[in-house]
């Protein structure tokens, strides 16, 4: 046998074993294998070896290094967890060294998110925002920026991953990165000292309106529940917080216990969060430690059809103790747990050893059995949830509402999502405001008081005519409200940084406008609480 196919072989028996392992040594009772077990496993990968042979002694194209293991790593592997579940996950030693990073939050480079596009009919690595404090931000790299070498090292036709490659390297060491800037003559030279980078999962925590907070948590990290504290802390210190808007849309989810610990600022000691439910392991039930601090205030959440697992845990167990009122789409339906198990060579495993349940006894997660990968993902029904459907789940919250199981959160009041256009489309492909914004700072500044007014338009009017963006008259007016903001966003990111360009959008953005309107109903939640605070459920948890 050739030593790459050795290899391979070595890498998936090492695999399987630990697969067939993990039921046993971490059963609740350990017990040796059974002989039939064993044998199974022997014919399993003998008819794995047999078919890897003959795929190796026959195929038309020469079986490299890369090509095995594109097979084993992207073929085999994966192949045989999806057969189980759409969410058990392998990764080979790039993407599990990724997944860690994304679960710490941090990681040491200068700082800023790049993007290739195509200028002058040629790949260029583009810089779409630094991130603030960072040391891009501080040696003042703007959006726009187009990255030409890093050390030396030409950027040419390399891609986003390449390129963040070279800018990342230990903490304290330097990189010199060269940049075009629109408006000057000659490129633009920065020695920056890589530095620890936090990956901020509160991005914009500000007051929609005096005494209402909004926070919009985009995932579930170690920092998460610190990040919602310290949010919720500068709210209060602000004055009286009398509202809060939680912005869950297009969260996947993440680490469970910073689902657990955001939970515990907003419920009671002693509530249950969430309850997990497995074969191999013992059952475990989450609660809140510690308790909602200070005066409570009536909480709107909002959600969407990508929002997923940990958010709704988080989602699931406001509603089912009635402490905030869910609003917006039926969220992704993902109540399986993955636990994640360090397999060989530096490769990850993230199998499914638990169903996790909310308070109230739901199980959310949607069925995915005869479908594909894609269709589980992408092909969803965006319709507004029917509550008069007998095939799902109901069970009721802590003061006796109805709410339902079996294919994520329903919320309580429906959003309509927000849909674009054709035109919007088009300008969005064609990067025109983000290039715009280029163009318009290459010779001003704008001040915090700027108006998107009719001169602004006229000349981003004449900016899409020069970059031949198809548009009418009719189309500028039908989207002005979108249009203004989109200006203003981008312009404002350039010039202040990217929390006062997420501040525009937030404030212009109709779904969380709208969330604003169901205050009074998250009010009159929180009232019927004050009166009832040791409501039981009708109904026990129960699977």
């Amino acid at each position: 046998m050739a030593p790459r196919t050795r290899r391979a072989l070595l890498s998936v028996t090492a695999f399987l074993a630990t697969c067939a392992a993990l039921g046993n040594v971490y059963s609740r009772q350990v017990s040796a294998q059974s002989a039939s077990d064993e044998s199974t496993l022997r014919d399993s990968l003998h008819a794995f070896t047999n078919v890897y042979s003959v795929v190796e002694q026959n195929y038309a194209e020469k079986m490299d290094s890369d090509r095995t293991d594109k097979a084993i790593y992207d073929g085999a592997i994966p192949g045989m967890l999806h057969v189980l579940d759409p969410h058990s996950n392998f990764y080979d030693p790039k993407a599990f060294a990724q997944m860690r990073e994304d679960q710490h939050g941090r990681y040491y480079g200068v700082g800023m998110t790049i993007q290739p596009q195509q200028i002058d009919g040629q790949l260029r690595v583009v810089v779409l925002t630094p991130f603030e404090g960072t040391p891009s931000f501080k040696a003042g790299i703007r959006p726009g920026d187009v990255l030409v070498s890093v050390d030396g090292k030409p950027t040419d036709n390399l891609d986003s991953a390449a390129v963040a490659g070279m800018l990342k390297g230990p903490r304290g060491t330097h990189v010199v990165v060269v940049m075009n800037r629109e408006g000057r003559d000659k490129p633009l030279s920065f020695d920056l000292v890589r530095d620890e980078i936090p990956r901020a999962s509160v991005d914009l925590a500000f007051e929609l309106k005096p005494g209402i907070g909004y926070m919009h948590v985009t995932n579930f990290m170690e920092t998460t529940s610190k990040e919602v504290g310290d949010a919720l802390d500068k709210f209060r210190a602000q004055g009286d917080l009398k509202g809060l808007v939680i912005d869950l849309r297009g969260n996947p989810g993440g680490l469970l216990n910073e689902a657990v610990n955001m939970s515990d600022k907003f419920l009671q000691k002693g509530q249950t969060v969430v309850s997990q439910h497995g074969r191999s392991f013992a059952d475990q039930s989450y609660r809140a430690s510690h308790g909602e601090q200070g005066t409570r205030y009536p909480i709107v959440v909002l959600v969407n059809r990508n929002t997923a697992s940990a958010a709704e845990i988080v989602s699931g167990a406001l509603q089912d103790h009635d402490r905030a009122l869910i609003v917006g789409e039926t969220t992704f339906g993902k109540g399986l747990v993955q636990t994640v198990f360090s397999v060989s060579q530096n490769t990850g495993l993230a199998l499914t050893t638990f169903h996790y349940y909310t308070p109230s006894g739901r199980l959310i997660q949607r069925p995915y059995d005869h479908m594909s990968l894609y269709d589980y993902y992408y092909v969803r029904d965006a319709a507004k949830p029917s509550k008069d459907n007998a095939n799902r789940e109901v069970k009721l919250t802590d003061d006796g509402r109805t709410v339902y199981g079996g294919g994520g959160i329903t919320p309580d009041e429906h959003i309509d999502p927000i849909k674009a256009n054709h035109f919007q489309d088009e300008l969005l492909q064609h990067y025109a405001f983000f290039n715009f914004s280029k163009h318009y700072l290459a010779d001003k500044t704008v001040a915090k008081d700027f108006v998107v007014d009719d001169a602004v338009l006229a000349q981003f009017k004449d900016f899409m005519k020069t970059k031949k963006i198809d548009y009418t008259d009719a189309d500028v007016a039908t989207n002005i409200d979108w249009v203004k903001e989109s200006i203003k966003a981008e312009l404002f990111t350039s010039q202040f940084g990217q929390l006062e360009g997420l501040k525009v959008r937030a404030e212009w953005d109709p779904q969380i406008n709208k969330s604003l309107t169901y205050m009074s109903e998250a009010q009159a939640l929180e009232e019927h609480q004050k009166i009832n605070p040791n409501a039981k459920p009708v109904n026990t948890a129960s699977r």
